[in-house]
């Protein structure tokens, strides 16, 4: 579980987005707490400076003359100026640096910027002294008309040191809670947008799943896939469509081979019959029948491997075990072996080609017969959900057990004739119907089942 998630991409992207975000998220914290730290008069004593310039000059107002007349501030503006009249301060002068109107309590004579002139000083700030204190200078310039007047601002020092000291100090606290609730937030949400975005490759990664030999016909949807994957999706259909055609270019082949080949061997063997001069003639009908045989099997398997020769209906699969039962009653006679059915309750049809299932029994049942010892039982169990074959053979090493079901393979020592095609095949139907074809030793014997 460790190394999935370790390995997950998904958990990567999580990760490496998450230290990405807390190394960009501290980065920035530490700069704003050093620029407010280091320079707080010019982060945010000029920026209020600047603001309570601005808000006087918004309040004033004119007569008809174009003659400022008041000063008309918000409630909190003039509450300041009324209540720190000492540290706060605001005149408005016209263009010859007259005192036109005046906070309370600021003296209306005198000018507050000593060799500077108004226009040079309009929108700057400019430290300065007052009655011997020292202040911070705003001035801002207003048009009336064809008139020119100026609004000056005064900030004591001392004001601005405990305005900064009032806003700087809780500021690395507010930026730690605001980066760590950033922090947790974004990484709890983070899972929910990679697990969207990646929702395309994990369809993709079932469709591939269901690919199969009896399902070469699939192709992987690159809809709503990121650009990146989409070449990855197309070289994976390219190298599908070239695995269908290599397989069909097989399958053509096994069919054509095994249909050319029958009847040739029917001729050879109907000469080797009317020929009374061949020697080891029991011998060579024996080859004969045994080659003929394999092309039927080559046959079979190009035949179960194509899924549109299949025939699916709704059959009584007890009526079909009856059958391979009496198809191979001669062969296990001959053997000394009994064939017995046994049906666990009223059994319901299923969906199957009957003739597909036919050769699947058939297949097992015979390999069944050749293995079992003399006076034996090979019995083929159905309920609703397998049909299980169990015989009273010598059983299968578990080291073979992997390999039944590949094409051509032969256990060895085996002393009966075949062309380890039989249970290849049994493999493909079972794939061709989605049931599964599993096989077990026992004490006595090997149990196949074919699960439904």
């Amino acid at each position: 579980m460790l190394d999935h998630w370790i390995g997950s991409l998904s958990a990567r992207l999580w990760v490496t987005t998450v230290v990405a975000l807390a190394a960009g998220l501290t980065v920035f914290a530490g700069v704003l707490v050093y620029v407010f730290d280091h320079y707080p008069e010019q982060t945010l004593g000029r920026h209020e400076q600047m603001e309570s310039v601005h808000h006087v000059t918004a309040g004033v107002r004119f007569d008809s003359a174009g003659v400022p007349v008041s000063v008309q501030l918000s409630k909190r503006e003039a509450w300041l100026f009324e209540t720190a009249a000492s540290e706060l301060k605001y005149r408005v002068l016209d263009a010859a640096g007259h005192v036109v109107l005046a906070s309370s309590g600021t003296k209306a004579d005198g000018p507050w910027l000593a060799g500077a002139s108004l226009p040079d000083a309009a929108g700057i700030i400019v430290r300065s002294t007052i009655d011997g204190r020292p202040f911070f200078i705003a001035t801002q310039r207003v048009a009336r008309g064809g008139s020119a007047f100026f609004v000056q601002t005064a900030t004591s020092a001392r004001f601005v040191e405990a305005l900064i000291e009032l806003k700087v100090a809780p500021i690395p606290a507010t930026v730690k809670t605001v980066v760590l609730v950033a922090f947790v937030i974004f990484g709890l949400v983070l899972p929910l947008t990679i697990y969207r975005v990646l929702r395309p490759l994990r369809e993709a990664s079932r469709a591939a799943a269901r690919i199969t030999p009896s399902h070469l016909k699939t192709r992987l949807s690159a809809t709503g896939v990121p650009s990146e994957i989409k070449p990855l999706i197309n070289a994976f259909n390219e190298a599908l469509a070239r695995l269908e055609k290599g397989f069909a270019v097989q399958q053509e082949f096994l069919a054509a081979a095994a249909h050319e080949l029958q009847t040739p061997l029917t001729l050879i063997r109907g000469q080797i019959e009317l020929e009374p001069t061949i020697e080891a003639k029991g011998l060579l009908l024996r080859e004969v029948d045994l080659m003929a045989r394999q092309v039927r099997q080559l046959l079979h398997l190009a035949e179960v491997s194509e899924a549109q020769n299949f025939d699916f209906a709704e059959i009584d699969a007890a009526e079909v075990a009856h059958d391979v039962v009496d198809y191979l009653t001669r062969k296990a006679d001959a053997k000394q072996v009994k064939l017995s059915v046994q049906e666990d309750g009223a059994l319901p049809e299923i969906r199957a080609d009957k003739g597909a299932l036919f050769i699947l029994l058939k297949n097992i049942v015979e390999n069944a017969i050749n293995v079992s010892p003399a006076d034996s039982i090979v019995l083929l169990t159905l309920d609703g959900a397998s049909i299980t074959i169990c015989d009273e053979g010598p059983g299968i090493r578990e080291d073979h057990l992997p390999l039944l079901f590949t094409r051509f393979w032969r256990a060895p020592g085996v002393e009966h004739d075949g062309a380890g095609l039989g249970l290849a095949i049994c493999s493909e139907i079972a794939q061709a119907h989605d049931w599964r074809l599993t096989v077990s030793s026992r004490t006595v014997g090997t149990r196949f089942t074919v699960w439904l």
